[in-house]
């Protein structure tokens, strides 16, 4: 058996394969709402075979969704549109995961493809953004956050706390903080978007306290035997990539400390001045350091793609999960490709009976 299609336990869940969907913005919500696009897409990714499916980023308040068209967990009805989904998921034979977020300064932002560039302020389906500091990013994002006062701080770690209890009772068995691209928590721990002379700015530890406070507010709520998670970007390609490294596998051995059970790495974004390497799996490498260092399982997404290359992250230990993203919008069960790629034997588990039938029968033609 392949690395790759190995089971993964981490809490009282065990993932059928190394396999996982990660977070993937449709912007298709309306206020904040899923609809007929989320009941059709997420289940039909959960029957290719995945091991793991996270349901894209999901604001925890208005404020903190990246465009008008991003999902929210900040109402009940917002849930219980949800529940059907993660159900739906479960059914077919994926774990349900969620991931919640605060877009920051990144926030009321036109979808990608009207723009992706911050709404006029003329323009009614616009807010106004907040931020750990009043620091635009700049390019095509450049409106000025408000500066968070304490009681701002207090009120976003609390719409986070409310929205993994609505996540807890939707029914969702994996949560996932997102703490990473340059948005809300991200900014808190990046030098090039904090810079606050508080308790939460300047030091290391002040950076970090944000981040491990709304951790430890939603460890409360989230059960003990389910997996709670974060996407935290570990370095920025920014020119102080070992100074910034070693404080973020700092952070994640006190993440762990505070009860996180996986960090999904990835990248800061916190800066128009990085130079990111792309390159097949080049966070592997990254991840891997984290993972022996912080002794806390990780996951990594960015170019992994193949299914060689995604079995030998895993076969060589960097990775314990492997998100594959756009792979499997271009072909919704990329795990029979992978299966068959790596000769697993006849994996008709990862297929509907509908679809085996004919994909196995005719397998030859």
């Amino acid at each position: 058996m392949s690395a790759l299609f190995q089971p993964f336990k981490l809490k009282d869940l065990s993932l059928r394969n190394r396999i996982a969907v990660p977070p993937m913005c449709q912007y298709m919500a309306i206020d904040g709402m899923v609809n007929d696009w989320h009941q059709v897409h997420y289940p039909a990714l959960a029957r290719g075979g995945a091991g793991l499916l996270i349901v894209e980023a999901t604001a925890v308040s208005p404020e903190g969704r990246i465009t008008p068209g991003c999902t929210g967990l900040w109402n009940d009805t917002q849930a219980e549109a949800l529940a059907p989904i993660a159900a739906a998921i479960k059914a077919a034979g994926a774990v349900p995961g969620i991931q919640l977020a605060h877009a920051g300064r990144k926030a009321s932002a036109n979808r990608p493809w009207e723009g992706d560039d911050h709404i006029a302020e003329s323009d009614a389906r616009g807010w106004a953004t907040i931020a750990p500091s009043a620091l635009a990013f700049g390019a095509n994002l450049p409106q000025v956050p408000k500066a968070m006062t304490l009681e701002d701080i207090a009120r976003v770690r609390a719409d986070f706390v409310a929205a993994a209890k609505r996540a807890r009772d939707a029914g969702f068995e994996w949560l996932e903080l997102h703490f990473a691209h340059g948005y809300l928590g991200q900014s808190f721990f990046s030098v090039h978007a904090n810079q606050r002379d508080d308790a939460y700015g300047g030091s290391f530890d002040n950076r970090s306290r944000f981040l491990l406070e709304t951790l430890a507010a939603v460890r409360e709520v989230w059960p003990e035997h389910l997996p709670l998670t974060a996407r935290f970007g570990v370095i920025e390609y920014d020119g102080r990539d070992e100074e910034t490294l070693a404080e973020s596998i700092e952070l994640t051995r006190n993440f762990k400390r505070g009860g996180l059970d996986l960090l999904s790495v990835s990248v800061g974004f916190s800066t128009l001045q990085a130079k990111v390497p792309w390159a097949p799996a080049f966070l592997a490498p990254i991840a891997a350091r984290v993972r022996q260092e912080a002794g806390l399982p990780v996951a990594a997404a960015w170019g992994i793609d193949t299914p060689q290359l995604a079995d030998s992250t895993v076969a060589n230990g960097q990775l314990d999960l492997v998100m594959i993203g756009r792979a499997h919008l271009a072909n919704p069960h990329w795990p029979l490709q992978a299966a068959r790629a790596l000769n697993v034997e006849r994996p008709t588990w990862v297929l509907p009976a509908p679809y085996a039938h004919w994909l196995e029968r005719y397998r030859a033609g």
